[in-house]
């Protein structure tokens, strides 16, 4: 893999979504022995897949990841750099992002992975929670793009990523907006390297301890002033009125 890295071509698909740019890149890498660098975020859902490889595996990835991200909706460019110069290399992001790559989880490999896009967090957050109740699912992480849009991962049998997906949706369209959906069964080691992954899905989840109030003996309690016998007081000190003298003329 790494005469393919330091000496080939390089190929760039963009897309409009997130989960679409990830299935983009799935039939990138099972179509071609292309190698896939990472992904760039530009913002405003703007995503885009990069490979590397010789440059008749390249070129054959790139043609198969347009016509891919076309049938979904949501193709916005490609390009081939036949011998991109070292410069250029240096100077993009994606150069630097292999010694980056973490390995794969064992916990996570070998499993489908259902990415579910919306257009605010709230959504997101909503039909993430419904997918954890609805199937046995792991969400492994979250990824923003840009323009509210905000793409939630989850990980399980294929059987449990479709049925998790689809109560997903509903619950997105529920409470906010629906973007995108996309179910991957057998993702790539190179795919597996690429898809975020939050820290906490490396090992065995744990709930979140419960916010409930203090029981109340165990709270502090404030000594309050005596209200009625302050009352007292100032009705005591305060000058009695004056009586109102009768005039005799009205006898």
């Amino acid at each position: 893999m790494t005469s393919y890295i330091e000496a080939g071509a390089l190929g760039l698909v963009s897309t409009r979504s997130f989960p679409a740019m990830v299935g983009t890149a799935d039939m990138m890498l099972k179509s071609a022995h292309v190698t896939l660098v990472g992904f760039e975020k530009i913002g405003s859902g703007y995503c885009t897949a990069v490979v590397r490889g010789r440059f008749a595996d390249v070129r054959l990835a790139v043609e198969i990841g347009a016509e891919t991200a076309e049938q979904f909706g949501q193709f916005v460019s490609k390009l081939v750099l036949p011998r991109p110069m070292p410069n250029l290399e240096v100077i993009l992001p994606i150069s630097s992002r292999l010694a980056r790559m973490q390995q794969a989880d064992s916990r996570l490999s070998n499993l489908a992975v259902g990415l579910l896009e919306t257009r605010g967090f709230p959504a997101m957050v909503a039909a993430g929670d419904a997918m954890l109740k609805s199937a046995d699912v792991l969400v492994s992480g979250y990824e923003t793009t840009g323009d509210g849009l905000c793409t939630i991962l989850v990980r399980g049998t294929v059987a449990n990523v479709t049925m998790a997906i689809e109560t997903g949706m509903y619950e997105a369209e529920r409470v906010g907006e629906l973007n995108a959906v996309m179910v991957i069964p057998r993702p790539l080691e190179d795919l597996e390297h690429a898809l975020p992954t939050a820290e906490f899905a490396r090992d065995e989840a744990t709930p979140l301890p419960m916010l409930l109030p203090k029981p109340i003996e165990e709270r502090e309690l404030v000594e309050l002033p005596d209200l009625t016998q302050q009352a007292e007081a100032e009705v005591i000190m305060a000058p009695l009125p004056r009586p109102r003298e009768l005039d005799v003329d009205q006898l």
